[in-house]
């Protein structure tokens, strides 16, 4: 494999994915609130989701980094990470992504989280995880099916 297609090839940077499905929940909440109700219920699992999430994408984030491969989808992938929260899902950091999305949603106690996690989650999945996952096995051969047959892709 040369170095220009040592990379999955994803459609698109996760974190601006969830970005703009953030600002647009956001957007339309602002027009159309869709309220959840509940308040302060929603403010309080909000806030547990969202710190959860963080916590998760953090942990992810670090695990890559000690493993030795990079974080970014763009460039090569260099190791499988398997320990940490990679033990538990093969993507924790888009999981942490959808949590924190969520999250939000409910500090700001709007369905419109829920409907942007709809519309956002076929975007991640086709033009991201697998494409990552096609390029891991390309990569990496019976080691990445190992894993991947042993470790749940989300939840």
């Amino acid at each position: 494999m040369n170095d220009t297609a040592d990379n999955p090839g994803v459609a698109v940077f996760p974190p601006l994915l969830f970005l703009v499905a953030l600002i647009a929940m956001l957007a339309l909440r602002y027009v159309w609130p869709l309220a959840i109700g509940g308040r302060p219920l929603t403010v309080v699992l909000g806030i547990v989701l969202a710190v959860l999430a963080v916590a998760i994408i953090a942990w992810g984030r670090t695990t890559m980094l000690r493993g030795g491969t990079n974080v970014n989808p763009t460039l090569p992938t260099t190791a499988i990470i398997t320990g940490g929260p990679f033990g538990l899902t093969r993507n924790p950091l888009y999981v942490g992504l959808m949590g924190l999305l969520l999250g939000i949603g409910l500090l700001f106690d709007t369905w419109w989280a829920v409907i942007a996690l709809i519309a956002t989650f076929p975007i991640l999945h086709y033009g991201v995880v697998l494409r990552e996952e096609a390029y891991l096995e390309r990569k990496f051969g019976d080691p990445y099916r190992a894993y991947r047959t042993s470790v749940r892709r989300y939840l």
